[in-house]
């Protein structure tokens, strides 16, 4: 299948980069590590000489100590590019000679070409930096030399003369030593960018690939199955051929992708299946179930807390789930300990199946009843046996024409096998699990769909998908389900959000990401089983809508909504931490405050969002200002209104008004429920709510009756007749209306001469009684005014009208007549 050297491993490739990595680090060691020669102004140039002759001795010696370390690295290095230059002429040799129609070939040369690239990119990223490093060394000691060449000899003493001449002696020797560096490393960064073209070059060629092969799945697809059909012998007879090219082992040459390593593969995994769901059988219905029959052994295992019966309902489910992880880390065993390409790979995909199918039935164990697990499993088996068959293909890196011939009727089957499980099982499982189910059935139609015209690689993406991400639907359902029932048993919705902070930002922010991010990795998952993960990554960079002012594409939408759900936890929590530690001051100003500060904190909040979404989004201010400016003068008319409005709300908001004081306006009486930022609603005190526009308030010149202290002053007009003492009847009327408790006793009350009137002598009764017991205490003076008068006999006059009319018989020449007479008493 593929003529490669048994040298091609993705161990090797670690070992070349660690030993490239090892050779930088042991540079920057040998000019950074040791003293860098920088002396400080000392009390003379003598002792400035001496101090600097004993650094530059220091870092001379250390250099010379590490010749032999550095000698050692740029063999290892020099052997390492030798490696390199091997697997990239191999890789390039593998990519090269691949057929178009095998993809599944296609893509895995493409994918080891492009991983070469992109580690080979990083690896060498610290050449340049380094080479700058050592320039600059360079530049350091050739300034240093030429300051201790120039010093004069005359004006320095014996010992200054020999420290001057040992420093210039061991600056010259390290900074040719230095420029030695610099050369080898401008030698090796040739070589690495030689290299690099050369890899350049594949990476381009496989990106081509990648491309050509995302048009033959999703774009162009093949022949239709009906056609298959209707030539179908020629088709058996070229898929047959097919076969045999591809699977016939070679006999000169063995190589590691024979059909001999496909047969042995498949007998290996049989086997330690076979051991792992053995080992698990044994544990659970030997040595678990005599656990289970003595009481002390239960209590060892269980601690008395397992129904037996539960537990035996349950056996089969978790026989199953511990068989899948006990095979999972067998394989991962195989894969860290033989080195062999086909062997790693197959490895690697089986492990990657055997913990999906594991996650996959562990939610089933901890959400269901003990007595529905196995109707989830078997509604789930459909999808569970394509999802291997597709592993499978990969494994084998089955030829298009097999794919086409046999997939379809497959996916046919499957699709049925699904429905009648639905039919037959949905009744037994979580409303969750019915929506996951027709999902999964939608999936199986789509995928036929798409085989039987002609897309069946793009089908065996689809399916392929999907189980990861069920896989990953599962896991967050199982989360969310534990979280559920941890806050149920400690009843957390009925506490205060000082205690639910966390499980709020568990079941708003990390649940929702995660089902956002959940779509993103199941599709890399997924890409990485079929070596698609660079043209996976295209496709979450690819921008879609490329604007000017604006810039779509799926990691950017995904990025967007992750924050949506971040920022509406943070409005949410805020508005509830704002009403907790407010709410144990006073009740009017708590409701008050929290209307102002949380209107406050909502539109700083959600304009952080709204700027970061733009930001990632790159959305431009052109547009913005061009409808602004278009439309500004209409809008302006238009929202003359709204904006008078939200100004008159700022103000009252500001402290005007706060929620909870009773106001007057037009002739309406009620308590203020809540302030926005257009409109005011009141509770009046008929019990209705009306709402008034906040300019309103203002041009009908309001009363807000509670502002200042919370009394307000009554003034009740009483008339009493003519010929009444009015000393006496003050003297009454305050007598018995000081007996009341509804007014202010500090302010007291008052009656007042007021005038005299048509038919009665006016006084008025004046107090000060609290706004919220005006009607009570209305009640209560007014009733103790009329029993106190008419307890006294005086007289409370009413206006009476005479009324004469007069008639005269209009042919008699008489005229009709209404006259009013003054009122009289």
């Amino acid at each position: 299948m593929h003529d490669i050297n048994e040298d091609i491993m993705t161990r090797q490739h670690y070992i070349e980069t660690k030993r490239i990595r090892y050779f930088i680090i042991t540079i920057f060691l040998f000019c950074f590590s040791t003293p860098s020669s920088a002396v400080l102004k000392e009390a003379d140039l003598s002792q400035t000489l001496a101090i600097l002759r004993e650094e530059i001795t220091a870092k001379h010696n250390e250099m010379m100590r590490n010749e032999g370390v550095e000698r050692e690295m740029e063999d290892g290095l020099r052997n390492d590019m030798i490696r390199i230059i091997q697997k990239s002429s191999q890789n390039g040799l593998m990519l090269y000679s691949q057929k178009n129609e095998y993809i599944f070939d296609m893509t895995y040369a493409c994918n080891e070409a492009t991983q070469q690239y992109q580690n080979f990119t990083k690896t060498i990223q610290p050449f340049n930096q380094l080479l700058d490093k050592v320039s600059s060394e360079i530049e350091r000691y050739d300034s240093l030399l030429a300051v201790l060449e120039s010093m004069p000899s005359m004006a320095l003493d014996e010992k200054a003369r020999i420290d001057k001449n040992v420093c210039v002696t061991l600056a010259t020797d390290t900074r040719n030593k230095l420029t030695e560096q610099a050369e080898d490393i401008k030698q090796y960064q040739e070589y690495f960018n030689r290299v690099g073209e050369e890899l350049k070059e594949m990476n381009d060629y496989a990106i081509k690939k990648y491309n050509t092969i995302q048009q033959s799945i999703f774009v162009n697809g093949g022949d239709s199955y009906f056609s298959i059909l209707s030539q179908i012998g020629s088709h058996v007879k070229d898929t047959e051929q097919t076969v045999l090219e591809k699977y016939r082992p070679k006999r000169e040459v063995m190589s590691q992708w024979d059909v001999r390593y496909l047969i042995g593969l498949f007998i290996m995994t049989a086997f330690y299946g076979l051991i792992a769901f053995g080992l698990n059988i044994i544990f659970f219905r030997f040595i678990l179930h005599r656990g289970m029959q003595s009481e002390r052994l239960q209590k060892f295992f269980f601690g008395g807390l397992i129904n037996k019966e539960k537990f035996r309902l349950r056996r089969p489910c978790i026989t199953l789930a511990t068989t899948a992880i006990t095979f999972a880390l067998i394989l991962g065993t195989i894969h860290a300990t033989i080195d062999q390409n086909f062997i790693q790979m197959a490895s690697s995909l089986l492990m990657e199946y055997a913990w999906l199918l594991a996650v996959i039935l562990l939610s089933l164990l901890f959400r269901y009843e003990a007595d529905k697990i196995m109707s989830g499993f078997r509604i789930y088996t459909p999808i569970i046996l394509v999802g291997f068959l597709v592993i499978s293909f990969r494994i084998i890196l089955i030829p298009n024409e097999l794919v086409n011939l046999i997939f379809p009727p497959i996916l046919l089957v499957c699709a049925y096998w699904q429905w009648h499980a639905i039919k037959r099982l949905n009744k037994n499982i979580p409303r969750s699990d019915i929506f996951y189910t027709y999902i999964t059935l939608i999936i199986f139609i789509f995928s036929a769909v798409c085989s039987w015209i002609g897309y069946t690689l793009m089908s065996v993406q689809v399916l392929i998908w999907w189980l990861m991400e069920l896989t990953c639907i599962q896991t967050i359902t199982c989360i969310l389900h534990w979280v559920e029932k941890y806050a149920y048993k400690h009843r957390l919705k009925d506490k205060e959000i000082n205690k639910t902070w966390g499980y709020y930002f568990v079941t708003q922010v990390v649940i929702p990401a995660l089902g956002v991010l959940s779509f993103l990795f199941s599709v890399y998952w997924a890409a990485t089983v079929f070596n698609l993960t660079e043209m996976t990554v295209s496709a979450f960079d690819y921008e879609f809508l490329n604007q000017e002012n604006i810039k779509l594409s799926v990691k950017r939408i995904c990025m967007v909504l992750t924050l949506f759900f971040l920022f509406r936890y943070l409005s949410r929590t805020s508005k509830a931490l704002l009403k907790y530690h407010l709410k144990n001051g006073n009740y009017v100003e708590w409701q008050s405050r929290n209307m102002m500060y949380k209107n406050v904190l909502q539109t700083v909040i959600w304009a952080i969002f709204i700027l970061m979404a733009m930001s990632i989004l790159h959305v431009g201010n052109t547009w913005l200002m061009v409808i602004a400016g278009g439309l500004s003068t209409g809008i302006g008319f238009a929202m003359k209104d709204i904006i008078e409005n939200i100004y008159y709300g700022i103000s009252l908001m500001a402290g005007r008004i706060h929620v909870g004081d009773t106001i007057l306006c037009d002739g309406v009486r009620g308590k203020v429920a809540n302030i926005s930022y257009t409109s005011t609603m009141v509770e009046v005190d008929d019990g209705s709510v009306m709402a008034f526009q906040n300019s309103q308030l203002f041009t009908k010149n309001y009363k807000n009756l509670t502002k200042n202290h919370g009394w307000e002053l009554m003034v009740i007009p009483i008339g009493v007749a003519y010929g009444s003492n009015v000393n006496e009847v003050r003297k009454m009327l305050k007598e018995n209306l000081e007996k009341l408790d509804c007014y202010d006793k500090g302010k007291g009350i008052k009656v007042y001469f007021a005038g005299f009137g048509d038919s009665s002598v006016d006084l008025k009764v004046k107090c000060w009684i609290k706004v919220t017991n005006w009607y009570v205490a209305n009640s209560q003076i007014q009733e103790v005014i009329y029993n106190t008068l008419n307890a006294n006999n005086i007289s409370i006059p009413f206006p009476q009208r005479d009324l004469h009319i007069i008639k005269d018989d209009e042919e008699k020449g008489e005229s009709e007549k209404y006259e009013f007479e003054t009122p009289t008493v």
